[in-house]
């Protein structure tokens, strides 16, 4: 098992589809943020379905507090919500604000379909599964982000449009956060399948919903991607 500072669980799960997270943390996406290649296009019609993701993101944190068996869990969750209504989601809105999006625009934009997935995906995880299901379908997003932050902000090219993104994940505040985050799982996990969570019969299925959560992480990437292709930042202001 590769060492993680988001914790054993995590690193666990991580290791298990290692194609899938490849395609996810070093999608061209994510390189053409690092060198400034990405289409400017790309980026706006990216940050505008992340920030309906994270509205369904935060909702999905949401019902950890109601799946939680202890405080700790209860506040990780809690805390995590703040974090992405208060923080993460700004970003979003800023850099959007500069393009002539504002952001009741971005509240009521259309969904694309790798958006609805994702989401859709997520929530099932909660409300159909216990708190491990969830926690394994949020996980990817958490900890791939701050893994991929953390890579950018050493090896970016000076310069890149798009540094203000890479700070945002690799931010101490983040990084804290997600450790957080590792810790609490950690505990949740031995807590419900003891010391050795691998061998437990219920660690495929968890598994699972891990790696499918990373694969649509990586095809939401490709959204990104087609909607920069389309060179139509006015399909942007589309809504429903």
């Amino acid at each position: 098992m590769t060492p993680s500072p988001y914790g054993q669980s995590f690193a666990l799960w991580r290791d298990g589809c290692p194609k899938p997270w490849a395609d996810y943390t070093r999608h061209g996406f994510v390189e053409g943020l690092s060198d400034g290649s990405l289409p400017r296009p790309a980026f706006l019609h990216y940050l505008v379905q992340d920030y309906v993701f994270l509205v369904h993101f935060a909702r999905a944190w949401s019902l950890g507090v109601i799946k939680a068996d202890t405080l700790d869990e209860m506040k990780i969750c809690a805390r995590t919500v703040e974090t992405l209504v208060n923080h993460e989601m700004s970003l979003h809105v800023k850099t959007c604000a500069a393009a002539g999006l504002s952001e009741a625009t971005l509240f009521s934009a259309a969904e694309e379909f790798e958006t609805l997935a994702y989401t859709r995906y997520v929530m099932d995880a909660g409300l159909h599964g216990d708190y491990l299901d969830l926690m394994a379908a949020l996980a990817p997003c958490c900890f791939g982000y701050g893994e991929i932050g953390t890579r950018l902000v050493a090896s970016a090219l000076p310069g890149t449009p798009y540094q203000d993104w890479i700070d945002t994940y690799a931010d101490g505040d983040y990084q804290d956060t997600m450790r957080a985050v590792g810790q609490m799982i950690d505990a949740a996990v031995a807590r419900r399948l003891g010391p050795d969570p691998a061998q437990s019969p219920r660690w495929p299925r968890l598994q699972d919903r891990f790696t499918t959560a990373t694969r649509l992480e990586a095809a939401f990437w490709d959204m990104g991607l087609r909607g920069g292709q389309a060179g139509a930042a006015p399909g942007l202001l589309e809504t429903v």
